[in-house]
């Protein structure tokens, strides 16, 4: 980057100056969004998220918020979550012109290439100076067939060219176990009959003709522990974890994700008793009658395939997945010998508040807490969330002590009043799961979400 353009980079004083004006004025919505901006463009996406989702509690309609939090979705790698905002935004007649720039990127990235390719198109044409060279060419707009694999969006069939360059992933020795995961114990259970069981006591599995393996699919507010219950329980039964994330599949080619698909599976085969686990699984597993494409089916029915151990034996080999949108995912994978046990996970209870909250304070100066106290006021909570609260108390000790000089240690006061400035992100995803828990519970899936709702 050129020096010039550092120059424009506001640096540490001026994002401080921001944030002490929108303190001043919290309701000033122009304000709240340049500041949001300018943290994204800094490269402070999280807290570019809590701004705009600020912003959007006071004006839900403003579309340059919603572009904005898609933006900071996109650059923390929530993919998922961004597509979900930008589907909706680019319907609007009067959307942003960035809105269709970043919806053709997730799109290509998906492997939804010609669909990428129109909504860029339509960036261009009502921007022109939102004009991207090189992702163009990754689309092959303009391109002919003898300059290029990639014409205008088509392109070709990989599934049999290159494999040695299926990609592998790390596979991991977590030293992480349940003692470490505070509450969640009906969740723990449910992992240790299906997959921890039967590996500490195979000869009675075998005497009933039950094989060792099988999935489980975990959903509930993002921030809660999914992908941490999935570390700990490969810690417990001392085996390999491979974690696997949307963007080490899908792949503009077509074919490519199906091989890097089974690649994966071949990894995890080549390392049990192994645990592999997949992040936002829904956006690999979409629901099939949601498709248009091809692409996105054949990527369907090769993950189908491979938990089924068509071509190879899956004992062993422990699948678990967790996802925020389980209504999003195709009605197969949730068949006997695929992810049969579907478990919700909720926000941490009251003790297990507590104990994430000293865990996220362990380290720093602080007088004896009282965490019970705090996690009360804290309730509906998540994980991240709750260490959201400790970093906001934590930034007022650090302002506090560069006036005085002096670090003062944490109070309970500080961590009280620190969840007090903020807001349960879990309640806008109860906001949507409460209407499929109601009006499309086929089968009583979502019958936890009715009873954690008390409905």
């Amino acid at each position: 980057m050129s020096s010039s353009a550092d120059a424009n980079i506001p640096g540490d004083d001026a994002l401080q100056a921001l944030r002490e004006a929108l303190r001043v004025s919290p309701n000033n919505t122009a304000l709240r969004l340049h500041f949001a901006d300018t943290l994204l463009s800094h490269g402070h996406a999280e807290e570019a998220e809590k701004q705009f989702r600020e912003g959007l509690a006071h004006s839900p309609n403003s579309l340059p918020m919603k572009l904005g939090l898609a933006r900071a979705f996109f650059q923390q790698g929530k993919h998922s979550h961004a597509l979900v905002i930008l589907e909706d935004l680019v319907k609007h007649s009067n959307a942003p012109a960035r809105a269709f720039l970043l919806h053709a990127k997730l799109l290509a990235g998906a492997g939804e290439i010609e669909q990428a390719v129109r909504e860029y198109r339509r960036a261009i044409a009502l921007d022109a100076n939102l004009v991207d060279p090189e992702f163009a060419s990754r689309l092959g707009i303009g391109a002919s067939e003898a300059e290029s694999e990639v014409v205008e969006g088509k392109v070709r069939n990989a599934w049999n060219e290159d494999e040695d360059a299926a990609p592998t992933q790390e596979v991991e020795r977590p030293k992480t176990t349940f003692a470490d995961v505070g509450g969640m114990e009906r969740v723990k259970e449910e992992i240790r009959l299906k997959i921890i069981h039967p590996l500490a006591h195979p000869e009675l599995y075998k005497a009933y003709g039950k094989s060792i393996g099988g999935g489980i699919l975990m959903y509930g507010p993002p921030g809660c522990g999914k992908t941490h219950l999935a570390r700990a329980t490969a810690g417990e039964i001392k085996a390999s974890f491979i974690a696997v994330g949307i963007n080490d599949v899908l792949e503009m080619w077509i074919g490519s994700s199906e091989r890097n698909l089974h690649s994966l599976f071949e990894q995890a085969r080549d390392h049990k008793p192994c645990v592999l686990f997949f992040d936002e699984v829904d956006a690999l597993g979409a629901s099939r009658s949601d498709m248009r494409n091809h692409a996105g089916r054949q990527l369907i029915n090769q993950f189908l395939a491979e938990m089924d151990g068509v071509k190879s034996s899956n004992e062993g080999v422990l699948i678990l997945a967790a996802t925020n949108a389980p209504w999003h995912l195709d009605s197969a994978f949730r068949r006997p010998g695929r992810f049969d046990r579907v478990l919700f996970v909720p926000p941490p209870d009251a003790a297990a508040r507590a104990a994430i909250l000293r865990l996220q304070c362990k380290g720093k100066p602080m007088e004896e807490i009282d965490f019970d106290s705090v996690a009360k006021k804290a309730d509906a909570f998540s994980g991240a969330d709750l260490k959201a609260t400790v970093d906001v108390a934590v930034e007022r000790k650090l302002q506090e002590a560069m006036k005085t000089g002096v670090p003062k240690p944490l109070t309970t006061k500080d961590l009280a009043a620190a969840a007090s400035t903020l807001k349960p992100t879990t309640k806008e995803w109860f906001a949507t799961a409460r209407n499929y828990a109601l009006y499309s519970n086929q089968g009583g899936i979502y019958d936890d979400i009715l009873q954690y709702l008390k409905l």
